[in-house]
Parts: C-alpha cells; structure tokens; sequence
C-alpha cells in the first residue's frame, strides 16, 4: 500500500516564499477635513501609529500617508506621486467626499479607493442610498488604528490573491458579512490574531530573514459581502479554504434584499462538498444555533459582549492555529499538545490509535500545516485520507516520512541558527554567534544550497550527494574568546608556535556553548574535525589554502572528556592564526593579520569506523580546469585526484590517482602494470579512535595514523576500490581476490561504475563553476555503505576559486631556437609573462640524493627569506616534487618557505624521476599566486635545462647543495598556460 506513495522518491520543493505578497501598498492618500483627519490621527501621528502597528507584529514595509482636505489638493497630489489606496473620509455635512472619490475613480481607475465613515445613525442611512459601486470597501471608523492595518492588508490580500493560490497553494480565510459595523470591527480582530499567529509559526523558520518572508505565507482573508460573491469565491478557490465566517441575514446579490437565511444556505452548499472544513455561523438571532449544529458549525452569538474573544478562540482551535493538541475522541479532553514540526514528528508513534485517527479522517493534520504555511507537506498529505489508506501505522509512517522529507530539504541550503531544542539528525548547517561564517563556512553554505537547487543530485539510485553535518562559530565568538582573556598581547608577539599554543589552551571559551556542544555531540555521535574558517581564506581573490590548522577528534561517550578534547582543538585552530608560517604568510600576501579574523567549523568526519580506526572509502580533489591533459582529455573538462583515507594524504602530495570525471576509462597510472604497480596508493590516513589527545600539540595530524594499504584490506574496506595482482599470470584483476598485491585502482568505481562516482563530479564541478562563474577547486569524500551493497554518500567538503591570469600570450613559444634559451618545457603550469626576475636557484645535481632533501628545505627556506626582506624574486630550480611531505619524492618545503619564488622548476634526474604532481594545496597557492611551474626531463629528451650555462656564472652565494646566481638584466619568461608550453630565455639573448 505504502509503494503507491513512493516515499523515497518523494522531492518536496521549497516554498518560494520572497515570490508570495509581491503587491504591496506603499503610499495612501487620505481625503478628509483636517477635524476628521485630527481625529483620525488621536494628535497627528498616523504613520507612527502604522509604523508602531507593523513593528509589533514583525511586519515590514509600512505604508506612507499623505493627508489633503479637497479635491485640488488630492488631484495636485495623484499627479504627482503613484498612490496605491485613497481613503476618503465624508464628514457628517455634506456628500463631498463621495463625489470626489467618484471623480478620482473615473480618472484613475486602477487606484482602489475606500470610504472610511464615522458611525452614527445619519450616515447608515445615508449609505443605504448612495451608489458605491466605484468604492473598494466601506468602513466604519470607530477610533483604533487597527482598523487601517486590517484596510491595508484586505486590499493587500485582494491583490495577491489570485497568484499566491497559484504559486504556492496559500489558504484563505472567507469572511461573509454584509454590516458595515460587524466587518468593521472583526477584521481587525480577525487580521491582529492571524498576524500574531504567523509570527508564532514563523519560528519554523531557521534564520532571521527566513522568518520574516515566511509570513507572507500566513493565511489571507477574504471579505464577500452578499451570497453569489461567497460562492464565486469558494467555487474557484475550494481547497485553498482554511474556514469560513458567515453572517446569517445578507442580500443574495448586490443591492438585492437580504435572505433572512442566506448563510444558513451558504454553509449546507460548502459542507455538501465538503464534510470537514471548519465553519463559524454568527448571528444576533439565537435561534439561528439549531442550523449551526445542524451542519456541524460552531456558532457565535453577536449580541455576546464577548464576541471578539469566542471568534478568536474557535478560529484557533477550529482553523488549524496554535498548538496541534491530540484530543481524546470520546471525551475531547486533551491526550497531547505539539508545538512545532519536529515535536509532531517526535510524538506521531506514541499517540493512542483511536486519538490519531480521529484526527486524520477528518483533515486536521494537513490543514494545522497549510495554517502553518508549511504548503508542499500539507498538499501532499491532504489527499491521503483515512478513506484511501484505511490503515493507522501506515498513516501515521506516511505523515513521519513526509515530516522528515520535508525538515531535510528545509535544512539544506540554509544557514539556520543553531538551537538546542531545534537541531537533531534532520538539521544541516547550523551557526553560533552573529560574525562572518568565514571562507570554507561560506563556501560550504554555498554548495549545499547548489545541491538543493539542482534536482539533478537527487537522481542517483544508489548515491546520495550532501554536505556533513556541520556547526560554524561564527567571528563573534573568536573575539569574544581574544578579548576576554586578553590574548592579543601574547598573540601579536615574536613568541614561538608552542607558547602561543600553550597560552590559549589555557584560556577559557564562552561558558554559554558548553550546552550547544553537548546537543551537537548527541546528534552527530561521529567523530568531528574542527576546521579552520578564516575571513582570508578561500576568499575570492586570495589564496589561504592549507594555512590553518585542521584538528580531528574522536566521538567518546564520555561527553565531558569530548568536550576537553573539542575545546583545545578549536582553541589549536585560533591560535594557528598566529603562528610563525600565518605571519610569515600574511607578510607574503601584503594582509594585515588584525584583520584576520577566525571561525571554527565543527563538522562530523566522513567515514566508517573499523575497530580502533575511522576513514572514509575514498577522499579526493577535483578542479575544473587541468593543466595537464592526456589523450583526448580537455582542460575544461577537470581532473581528480582520488584516494583511499583522510584527504590529509592528498594535501600532503602523496601518490593519488588521477583522471578526468569525463574519462574516468583512461587512467594513465593504471594502463600499464608496472607503473600500477610503482605509482599508486601504498599508504593511507586514518583517525586513531584510541587517541584522546592528551598531548595537544601544534601538528594538527598528531591523533591520525599513517597505515599500509594492507591495514585497509584487514578492515574488509576495500571492496570495489582496489584490484588485485596477480604475481603468476603477471596481470592486475580488476577486484579482490585471495593472495597477491592489492593496487588502489578504484576500477570498480571508475570503469565499472558501481557508484556513480564521475557523473557526481561532473556534475558537481560543472554547476560550481557556472555558479561562482570561474574555475574551481573541490575537496569531497565518499563513504560506501557497508550494509546495502553499492550504495553510498558523496559529500562536498569545501569550495574554493582558482584564480587564473589572464594576460594574453599570442607569441608562439615553441619557435623560440634552442641557443637563446635557459630552460624549456612542454608541461608547464602558469600563464603569462615575468620579466622582473634576475635570480635563479638551483639545486646542484653533482653527487645529489634524495636522502639529502630535508637539507636542502632548510637552506631553501634561509635564501628565501633574504629574498622576503629585500622584496626581490627568483626563479628555482631542483629535483623531484616540490612540496611533498615525502622527503624521498622531492623537497619538502612548505609554501612560506618559497613564498618569493616566481617559477618553480621540477628537473628531473636520470636516476631520480617523479611524476609531476597537481592537487595539493601547494598548487592552489602556485595558481593563485601566478607562479610558473615547470617540468623538465631534459635526459629524455622533454625539455631543455641548460645547467652548464648556469655552472658557468658566477655565484652570489654557493651553499653544500645549492647555488645562486643573479644576472644583471632580467630574466624573461613566457608562459602560455592553454598550450602548456614555458620558456625562461638567457638574459643577453632575450630582444
């Protein structure tokens, strides 16, 4: 029964709430003698009054009064500002009024204009004999503001009507009431009470400005004032209907004479059609309460000096307002009381069957969540009657899969504040504090309201696309956290990294989010990683990749123990704003560090647990441009970086696969077994779960293991992602099998697609990159399900820009004559032209091995920093991979630590070859920054390196490993980043 709904495939879409209310009434001219208009005011302050009015119930956009006395001022006036209501109000005297607002209206037609009329006998009688068919309405004034509140939002609500049925299936109360008196003093009971309540229900929403436009969701009233225009209006909006109030005696037609029981009709023609909608009878004729229970109205008495208060109070139970409360069927006495969406989902299971189904046959479950504007729950739930399902459990499953649907695609997209009786498995993306969310927060918040968007991501049998759960610490709190324990002092000072760290592990983080936490821990029960979120970083223009800390901890059932471990990694976060590499950083990037301010991402770690140890089944990078295409791959089609464990690995350099999410058949490193078998994962990084951080210490990887791809295998997490070679037959098989080497070729995944892994990047990288309109650069992580086979969640981590030049290069390189040229090379990343650089380093390849490379870091980092002060530049050359963390790949130097070299040159040796390397953070920073990268294997041939022109100059300055030497004119270099061609000319051949 329940497949007929299809649960899974359910997709809510979001309730445009800023297209709803689009015609509003801003500016309205008021005609009347200043004595009237005097007393209108109380002592002349109407738009206050108003402005008072909407502020006290969260409305915005208050309307503009402009007050004449006659005809030439209100004409002078139309013409020259755009009106949207006129007002007249007749005085007691004459028929003046009318016949100005006569004349307005034959002028200017679409201007709606109201009569606004003293209530005294002599004017009643006056009315009955005027002809109103050019005013809107006719009110009577009896001396409270509220009544031009309620004018405003009746001729507001006429207006929208029509589109926001349409556009969102918006609900509509019908008033049917015919005295000038009784409309005049229900509506603004009646508007002050659904205001009040939309301001209640727009708490559902989970931000500020979220609230305010849900209130244009609130239910309109509709005012009918003899009985073929009620049913006109019911006939065409009939399940847009919260409820209807009637009057009894009204005229039929317009000007008709009044049918002593029209209402009377009206009520058995509605509940003829429809048994449950709630129907209010009033009437100043006891009598008329025997017709009242006859169609199950409620009945109100007009003569009750209680009046207002009975209409309010049955609206509020009858039309679906207030709280939801589960009644006892026999005995109406109340069972339970919901206040909200998910204290409904909370309590569905434990209601008693017969409460439950009282409620559900008769349509109160959908019409509490229509009053609530909670439309794509309620349209979808209003056809599933007890009638068609006849089954209690299944009912009340349909109603919590629909609730948690629902809460899912509320929460994605949406940075919501976090709150504690609020945020539970269906919350997202949450924020404590007022500040910024910092680059990564926002980039993040950015992404997961792009997948909301797409319904694209929703199409995967077998995957499901999201962001992890996360809770950003705002800005605000780090400065409430540096200032109240006076940290800037010690901060801003030369101080080493282990006594900056020592200083504000010992500080005290705002007692007000021990509680926040503490709900944060019970709902995500997964370890976390506490990530940095700088203003500086992943801002738009400037590169912050990698420069902060990024801490991981381990979920513990003991929560205090968690929160000691939590506490000293956001404090580790705040405090690598200002260690040696940050300032060393800042001065690279002309910042200020004052300026840098930092928020902490509190995120759950993607991945599965085995044993002691967690990691995710593949970790990866994905940039929309490559650099380094191959075959028929193009640069616009993107290139990844994928593998096994943490994305620490990756950062760090280590041996990914690499392929392109259009091609993910062709992967160079595993079209050939030797090199499958040289150059793929051999290592991978987990959390240790045992590791309780007792030592905090300024490397941010202290708690995570470097393990043997053999670890992975014993934890059974390599199902589809490696294959196995087979040492006999001396062939790679896609897949695991017992005995023999396992390769981490992620076959199963790419050439077989078990997951859908490259259509979701594809995807992924095409939307971002036509959202934020220039390249990108993604960090993602995926977790098989271990349970259902070839199922799993891809999760976007982070999303940054690549800044890329765009100066032109028309010149072609490859013309260029071999003898005027001091390096050459045919995979070359960067584009344009240096021509301010007159230094070069290089590491001298005599005698070079790798075992000396950390030796070589350290005097690299000395020379650069001589450059740093002079504010001078070079361009450097060595072996192997720049930036690994693996010192027998290449040279492991940091970013800071080269921070003045404007090309960087990988040369490789005949005995000494690395592949080149792309995706780590380094690269982020070399493209951001436009330096040139070059790769040069001059022994086979690929390029030129002429050493021995260099080893002929003079050095200024000759180390054990490396030499430099600086010419007197420029050294020119001619990048042309399409072609992937570089050329460094030698300095007296360049024209």
């Amino acid at each position: 029964m329940l497949s007929k709904y299809k649960l899974n495939q359910l997709y809510f879409k979001d309730t445009q709430f800023a297209n709803l209310m689009t015609r509003r009434i801003f500016n309205v001219l008021l005609i009347a003698n200043p004595y009237d208009a005097f007393m209108l005011e109380d002592d002349g302050r109407i738009d206050e009054k108003i402005f008072n009015e909407y502020t006290s119930l969260s409305l915005r956009y208050p309307p503009r009064f402009t007050q004449v006395s006659t005809e030439e001022e209100a004409e002078a006036q139309l013409e020259k500002v755009s009106f949207d209501l006129v007002i007249c109000m007749p005085s007691t005297g004459d028929n003046d009024s009318f016949d100005i607002g006569r004349h307005i209206k034959s002028k200017y037609d679409h201007i709606p204009i109201v009569i606004l009329t003293p209530f005294s006998h002599g004017i009643t009688k006056r009315i009955k004999n005027e002809d109103l068919s050019a005013f809107e309405y006719v009110f009577c004034w009896l001396g409270n503001t509220d009544l031009l509140l309620s004018i405003i939002k009746l001729i507001e609500d006429k207006m929208n009507l029509e589109h926001d049925v349409a556009e969102v299936g918006v609900q509509l109360i019908l008033l049917v009431e015919d005295g000038i008196r009784f409309y005049s003093s229900i509506l603004p009971n009646l508007y002050k009470f659904v205001l009040k309540q939309s301001q209640e229900f727009s708490t559902e929403a989970l931000n500020a400005h979220q609230r305010t436009l849900r209130m244009r969701g609130r239910p309109k009233i509709v005012l009918a004032r003899t009985y073929e225009e009620a049913m006109a209006i019911y006939n065409k909006y009939t399940n847009n209907i919260l409820g209807v109030i009637t009057d009894v005696r009204f005229p039929r037609v317009e000007r008709g004479e009044k049918d002593p029981l029209a209402g009377i009709k009206l009520c058995a023609e509605v509940r003829k059609r429809d048994e449950f909608v709630p129907l209010i009878i009033q009437s100043s004729e006891s009598g008329n309460a025997a017709y009242a229970a006859k169609y199950g109205a409620s009945f109100i008495d007009k003569n009750s000096k209680k009046m207002d208060v009975d209409l309010r109070r049955i609206v509020a139970d009858d039309f679906g307002f207030g709280d939801f409360i589960f009644r006892n069927p026999d005995t109406l006495e109340e069972i339970a009381r919901v206040r909200n969406l998910k204290e409904l989902q909370n309590i569905l299971f434990a209601i008693p069957a017969e409460s439950f189904l009282y409620h559900i046959s008769r349509n109160h479950v959908s019409r509490w969540l229509y009053s609530r504007a909670m439309f794509p729950v309620a349209e979808f739930l209003r056809p599933i009657t007890w009638n068609s399902l006849q089954d209690v459990d299944a009912h009340r499953k349909i109603i919590f899969e629909a609730i948690i649907k629902y809460r899912k695609m509320k929460n994605q997209g949406v940075v919501a504040v976090f709150k504690r009786d609020r945020f539970d498995r269906y919350s997202n993306f949450a924020r404590i504090g007022e500040g910024s969310l910092g680059g990564k927060g926002r980039g993040l918040a950015f992404i997961d309201n792009m997948v909301k968007r797409y319904p694209e991501f929703e199409m995967f049998e077998n995957a499901q696309v999201a962001i992890p759960k996360t809770v950003v610490l705002c800005t605000d709190v780090f400065d409430e956290f540096m200032d109240t324990n006076n940290l800037y002092q010690v901060a801003l000072s030369d101080a080493d990294d282990d006594t900056i760290l020592k200083y504000f592990l010992k500080a005290k983080l705002p007692d007000s989010l021990v509680e926040d936490f503490f709900t944060f821990f019970d709902v995500v029960k997964a370890p976390l990683a506490i990530r940095s979120s700088s203003l500086l970083e992943d801002s738009h223009y400037q590169p912050f990749a990698g420069i902060y800390n990024t801490y991981m901890i381990p979920y513990l059932d003991d929560r205090y123990e968690m929160l000691r471990m939590l506490s000293d990694a956001i404090k580790g976060v705040y405090a690598s704003v200002y260690f040696k590499d940050s300032k060393a950083y800042m001065q690279a990037t002309s910042n200020v560090i004052d300026q840098e301010k930092m928020a902490v991402i509190l995120q759950e770690v993607v991945g599965n647990q085995y044993g002691d140890r967690y990691y995710p089944s593949m970790s990866g990078v994905a940039r929309s441009l490559n650099y380094y295409p191959i075959g028929d791959e193009k640069a616009e089609e993107g290139t990844v970086n994928l593998a096994l464990g943490l994305g620490k690995y990756i950062v760090d350099g280590g041996m990914t696969l690499r392929f392109s999410p259009y091609h993910p058949h062709q992967v160079l490193q595993t079209s050939e077994m030797e090199m499958a078998l040289r150059e793929t994962q051999t290592r991978f990084y987990a959390l240790d779960l045992k590791n309780a951080g007792e030592e905090f210490s300024i490397d941010d990887g202290f708690n995570l293991l470097k393990l043997h791809v053999k670890e992975a295998e014993k934890d059974g997490a390599l199902r589809y992602i490696a294959s196995t070679y087979d040492p006999y037959d001396q062939v790679i098989r896609d897949g695991l099998y017992p005995g023999g080497r396992k390769v981490i070729t992620f076959a199963n995944i790419l050439q077989h697609d078990v997951f859908p892994l490259a259509h979701i990047l594809q995807l992924v990288l095409r939307y971002s990159e036509q959202e934020m309109r220039r390249p990108v650069e993604i960090e993602f992580a995926a977790t098989l399900n271990r349970e259902y086979d070839k199922t799993g969640t891809f999760y976007l981590l982070q999303i940054r820009p690549i800044v890329d030049s765009k100066d032109m290069l028309d010149e072609d390189l490859s013309i260029i004559p071999d003898d005027e040229i001091l390096l050459r090379s045919n995979n070359s990343l960067g584009h344009g032209i240096i021509n301010d650089v007159c230094d070069i380093i290089y590491v001298k390849t005599d005698g070079y091995s790798a075992s000396n490379n950390q030796a070589i870091a350290w005097e690299i980092e000395k020379m650069n920093q001589q450059f740093v002060a002079e504010g001078k530049n070079y361009v450097l050359v060595g072996p192997g991979r720049w930036g690994s963390s693996d010192t027998w790949l290449g040279i492991p130097v940091k970013w800071p630590h080269i921070s003045a070299a404007r090309v960087i040159v990988e040369a490789g040796l005949t005995n000494y070859r690395v592949d080149p390397s792309q995706g780590t953070h380094f690269f982020q920073n070399l493209t951001s920054f436009g330096v040139g990268y070059f790769t040069i294997n001059a022994f086979m041939n690929d390029g030129i390196y002429n050493q021995d022109f260099l080893n002929a100059q003079p050095a200024v300055e000759e180390t054990t490993f490396l030499r430099h030497v600086r010419f007197e004119k420029p050294i020119v270099v001619k990048m042309n980043g399409k072609k992937k061609l570089g050329v460094v000319l030698i300095p007296n051949a360049s024209k």
